[in-house]
């Protein structure tokens, strides 16, 4: 099975604008088919520096002059280009989300599907796991989780139950976290809330909201005018806090403006409107069907 299969490639790779001699980041390296589809737009002169947290992401590097891969958290982006002597660059392109690849690894413990070890990190150096947010945090920060990461229904109820559940047996695997929670749920709506569930606990073990965060606001400073920012995002929250950005310059959606009624924003909204996969590459990718990509300019 391949590591992972790019979505929206053609959309997000057009949305670059990529100049042949010009300088890019893919932020979210994964098993390369966005950098790839890049290197295959640039010159001899052009370079693509690559990040991906994930040391198993490092076995799909490019044996390419013109290519750089780095293991590191993409919120760190701006610091390795600097260290690298490159301050700004072309085009960001930022695919959002867990891969296809650690869903369909049973060991990572990013899915409901299977049996194994409550993990989900994708830097498997990191500290903080699953199994540490679901035995160790407070029922109130837990029920925080659920439902701001989550937008879990009953959150409170849920984060209540587990927290019970676990001073009589530890809950190490995603089995036994299931075994609580179906009780719990309709089980017409069962998968779409322990989807949601997984979400909000994988997105509190890998920090994605900050780390969301700090890479948009270095992207415009790291971006030449008439660079280009692509993202995709695979839900609400990731979405809102990217069009946010490109429209008001915060991830909060605050409309300040200057005297003169202009909103101090660093990007101008390529598209107006989200783009979304047709329904041809739905039905080829399951998982592309709740992509949503936007593309802001620097100004």
């Amino acid at each position: 099975m391949a590591y992972h299969v790019p979505v929206l490639l053609t959309e997000s790779i057009e949305g670059l604008n990529i100049s042949p001699n010009g300088v890019y980041v893919d932020l979210t390296f994964g098993g390369g088919g966005h950098s790839r589809a890049i290197l295959e737009k640039l010159g001899r002169k052009g370079r693509l520096i690559a990040f991906d947290q994930d040391e198993e992401a490092l076995k799909n590097a490019i044996d390419d002059s013109r290519f750089m891969l780095i293991r590191s958290n993409f919120r760190y982006f701006r610091n390795f280009l600097r260290y690298h002597g490159i301050d700004r660059v072309n085009g960001i392109l930022a695919d959002l989300g867990v891969s296809s690849h650690h869903l369909d690894s049973p060991e990572r413990g990013f899915s409901f599907r299977f049996e194994g070890a409550l993990d989900m990190r994708m830097n498997r150096n990191a500290r903080l796991t699953a199994q540490k947010v679901v035995n160790d945090y407070p029922v109130e920060e837990l029920a925080r989780i659920l439902k701001l990461y989550g937008e879990v229904q009953g959150a409170g109820k849920m984060a209540s139950v587990i927290a019970k559940a676990r001073e009589s047996q530890k809950i190490e695997t995603a089995d036994q976290l299931l075994a609580i929670l179906k009780p719990l749920v309709p089980f017409k709506i069962q998968n779409k809330v322990l989807a949601q569930v997984f979400q909000a606990i994988r997105i509190e073990v890998n920090r994605e909201m900050e780390s969301l965060k700090a890479m948009l606001e270095n992207s415009s400073k790291c971006l030449l005018p008439g660079g280009r920012l692509v993202v995709i995002s695979y839900h609400s929250l990731e979405d809102r806090m990217v069009k946010n950005y490109l429209r008001y310059g915060n991830i909060e959606g605050t409309d300040s403006k200057d005297l003169m009624g202009n909103r101090p924003t660093p990007f101008e909204q390529v598209n107006k409107k989200v783009i979304t996969p047709t329904e041809e590459e739905c039905l080829a990718n399951n998982r592309a069907r709740s992509a949503k990509l936007r593309i802001g300019e620097r100004l």
